[in-house]
């Protein structure tokens, strides 16, 4: 009875708490589609929503980790922007981590080790919290479930800075002639796509939309958007698992370079430098690692983009598939493959390595990427983006040098043929990129030693007319091979830099980009685009064929019915033949002879290049700028001047001389460019600051007082012709211009100095027939007096713009990259 009595108070006394209970809450997954795979994903398509479900958190607070990574599923089809589809962001480690009602992402720093293990980073330095979202529930197990979508609208791969370039105005009020400013993200155009979610064992794949708007859009956007106004973009993101064990890092050697990734490890023993680097590659294994040769456990595929149309998808299937050749002869067999995307597979999945062929208004640069894992330099995919217009243009210089006639007839000197030869080199050496292989850009000097240089056409004379017959070379390169071996190849590190010694014994050259890219920097086998074992003797001899082809050069450059107008666009980049190459001779001029050597490899020592060879390049420069070299044929001058009709042709416009009013030809301004290019070179601030310090330690050096004795001496002789008149103006005021720029050094600027004051008092004197008088009294007048001087030298008078001869779009812009 007394149990019977207390139940019924029990069961009296908790009724009224049970009728206060509050109805289950509805499930954070009602109308969602449930995707299992890397962690449990939920999605509402109607309802916009993209549930991740992550696990309890660690002992670090930190429910999960991922690589993650963006890219562009749609570009903007400007090539200065960069924006192309294809094109990847940084891959950060993502963390999510719980805080109250919140939850946050955070991208934690590796690249700064704490002594508490590998890859361990330290709290000393900073993270970045880049987006906190609600707790949506939290499930039984302590797993947290958020709305991801939020996350996917912001701007982590800085379109709005590239939208940002800003080009010149003309003053009138026009719209910039860049990407535009004031570009911002417009978050009510902007939203993730649940549609798009893509849930594998390892990867999460998700697409959002980005809209980005400004009043002030410049004509790189006008140029292609609808509505110039609002620019939107799919963006991509992926979620990777982190690669497991069994990678074994590869330290960074200067001797052969690479991509890398820095570490800061703070380990490091005393008297070590805690800075290091490892270099980016790929996971590969052999299936037997005892073997000299083997199989291997997973292939390198990269896929090429079936956006690619024949001939040019088999062309670059073929010159891809080169980089097969180097990783059998590092003993992997059938390690590297080339292979057509298969249909439905997705470019943007994390798990192909894609070749993307990418349409934009105007030709531009190709470039190779990598998703790399920041705590070892394990490159999870390659994304290369090639420019389908720069074919084109290669086609037009081809038809120039050897007639348009010969277009599609097959052989070694159709124009086709040859263009698909250089696309065959292109496909690997972006694909190269991609592989761990930075530029090496002294390979042309060694027989085309690597795909990684940047191959200027080899054109040969047969009877007097250009051939191509041996324009690019077919296969990987002797650099390419050893590179492969020392990234790839089995072994330790010790191993792996006994090779890099033996490649340097060997007498093997490689000079990065740093050291080569730009006209004034004194490496003097690193040329871009040029040809030859000898840059000096290579500028002598591309200047018998350059006179070739612009002897020959007229209507047969054009197929029958083209519009004359084309000829202007054709004739260009025949005229400036050899303008890469007058570069790469001008740097054995206060040239050093240096190299990335390690104490002990023998290249320690960096030794000027010898004063001969710097007076030999010097007579191969000085020659480019005379007359006879820099004269339009007056023939050519009335085939020159036919106007063009039609819509507005970006891609034609941009690659011409400037005119002497409407679509008249002016050779008084293609000479100015002709001259522009060696006396830019000839005058960098910097190579004349090296000729000085050169001089100083050796008299019988080249210096730069005899630089401009020379200089003057051959644009400045006793003629009257207007062209050698142009010639010498030039000459004149860019020596002008260069003492009073500001990386001038102050020695240099006094010589300078100094010799435009004696040539502007040679001036005074000079008589001649009256246009000679009235042109050398004119200038003189203008360089004696301070005030005239100055408004001279400040309105950089006459300058004209040298077209574009590199992919448009500097590349510079694309070396920094956010």
């Amino acid at each position: 009875m007394r149990l019977a009595l207390l139940s019924a108070v029990a069961v009296l006394a908790l009724a009224p708490v049970a009728h206060a209970v509050a109805p289950a809450a509805p499930s954070p997954f009602a109308g969602t589609v449930a995707m299992d795979g890397l962690l449990p994903v939920h999605v509402n398509r109607n309802g916009g929503c993209i549930l991740l479900t992550l696990p309890p958190a660690a002992a670090d607070g930190v429910s999960a980790r991922y690589l993650y990574s963006t890219a562009l599923r749609t570009g903007l089809g400007s090539a200065p922007t960069f924006l192309d589809r294809g094109r990847v962001g940084d891959t950060q480690i993502l963390a999510f981590r719980r805080i109250g009602k919140k939850v946050i992402a955070q991208f934690e720093n590796p690249r700064f080790r704490s002594p508490g293990g590998v890859a361990v980073p330290s709290s000393d330095f900073a993270t970045s919290i880049v987006w906190t979202g609600d707790v949506a529930a939290t499930l039984p197990d302590g797993s947290v479930v958020i709305d991801i979508s939020s996350f996917l609208t912001a701007d982590r791969l800085g379109i709005a800075k590239s939208l940002g370039q800003e080009g010149d105005t003309a003053g009138t009020g026009d719209a910039p002639q860049g990407a535009g400013k004031g570009f911002k993200l417009d978050d009510k155009l902007s939203a993730a796509d649940p549609a798009s979610v893509k849930l594998f064992p390892d990867n999460l794949e998700i697409d959002a939309i980005q809209t980005y708007a400004s009043d002030t859009p410049g004509d790189e956007v006008t140029n292609v958007a609808p509505d110039p106004r609002q620019v939107s973009f799919t963006v991509h993101h992926s979620f990777v698992r982190l690669p497991g064990p069994g990678f074994t890092p590869r330290a960074f050697d200067p001797r052969i370079g690479g991509f890398s990734t820095q570490v800061v490890d703070y380990r490091a023993p005393l008297g070590q430098d805690v800075v290091h680097d490892l270099a980016n590659r790929f996971r590969l294994e052999k299936t037997d690692p005892g073997a000299a040769r083997s199989r291997v456990k997973k292939p390198i595929i990269f896929y090429l983009d079936r956006a690619a149309p024949e001939p040019i998808r088999s062309a670059l299937l073929e010159g891809i598939n080169w980089w097969g050749q180097a990783f059998d002869a590092a003993g992997y067999i059938d390690a590297f493959k080339a292979e057509l995307l298969p249909e439905g597979a997705d470019p943007m999945d994390v798990r192909y390595n894609i070749v993307n062929w990418d349409d934009r208004a105007t030709r531009g640069w190709s470039y190779g990427q990598e998703i790399v894992d920041p705590r070892t330099g394990e490159i999870v995919k390659g994304m290369v983006v090639l420019g389908s217009e720069r074919v084109r243009q290669d086609i037009l210089i081809f038809q120039g040098l050897l007639g348009a006639a010969k277009t599609g007839q097959g052989g070694p000197n159709d124009p086709v043929q040859v263009a698909l030869a250089r696309i065959r080199q292109l496909g690997a050496h972006e694909v190269g990129h991609s592989l761990g292989f930075a530029h090496n850009f002294a390979a042309s000097t060694q027989d085309r030693a690597s795909v990684m240089d940047y191959p200027g056409p080899r054109i040969g004379l047969v009877d007097g007319r250009p051939d191509l017959t041996d324009a690019y070379a077919r296969g990987i390169g002797t650099w390419d091979k050893a590179t492969v071996d020392w990234l790839y190849g089995a072994g330790t590190d010790a191993e792996a830099s006994a090779k890099a010694a033996a490649d340097v014994a060997a007498g093997m050259r490689y000079v990065q980009d740093d050291n080569a890219r730009k006209p004034d920097t004194a490496q003097p086998w690193a040329g871009l685009w040029d040809d030859g074992a000898d840059p000096i003797a290579e500028l002598d001899r591309l200047m018998t064929v350059r006179r070739a082809a612009i002897d020959n050069f007229g209507l047969g450059a054009l197929s029958s019915g083209e519009p004359v107008a084309d000829l202007q666009r054709r004739f260009v980049p025949i005229y400036l033949l050899h303008r890469y190459e007058v570069v790469a001779a001008a740097k054995s001029i206060g040239g050093v002879d240096f190299a990335y050597s390690v104490n002990g490899d023998g290249r320690e020592q960096s030794p000027p290049v010898s004063p001969d060879r710097q007076r030999a390049a010097l007579s191969a420069v000085l020659a480019t700028l005379s007359p006879e070299q820099l004269r339009v044929p007056a023939g050519l001058l009335p085939l020159l001047s036919s106007p063009r009709n039609g819509s507005d042709n970006r891609q034609f416009e941009i690659e011409l001389f400037q005119s002497a009013g409407g679509p008249v030809f002016d050779p008084l301004v293609a000479a100015d460019v002709g001259a522009e290019i060696p006396l830019n070179a000839l005058l960098a601030p910097t190579r004349l600051a090296r000729l000085e310090v050169q001089h100083a330690a050796d008299p019988n050096a080249l210096g730069v007082s005899e630089l401009l004795d020379r200089l003057l001496e051959a644009t400045l002789p006793d003629r009257t012709d207007a062209l050698s008149r142009r010639i010498a103006y030039r000459t004149i005021v860019t020596m002008a211009q260069t003492a009073r720029k500001p990386g001038t050094s102050p020695e240099v600027a006094a010589i300078l100095d100094a010799h435009v004051h004696d040539v502007a008092g040679a001036l005074a004197k000079r008589h001649g027939d009256a246009g000679d008088t009235a042109w050398a009294s004119s200038l003189s007048r203008q360089l004696l007096d301070p005030q005239e001087r100055e408004r001279l030298l400040a309105d950089r008078p006459r300058n004209v713009d040298v077209p574009p001869g590199d992919p448009i779009g500097g590349e510079s812009d694309w070396m920094d990259l956010p």
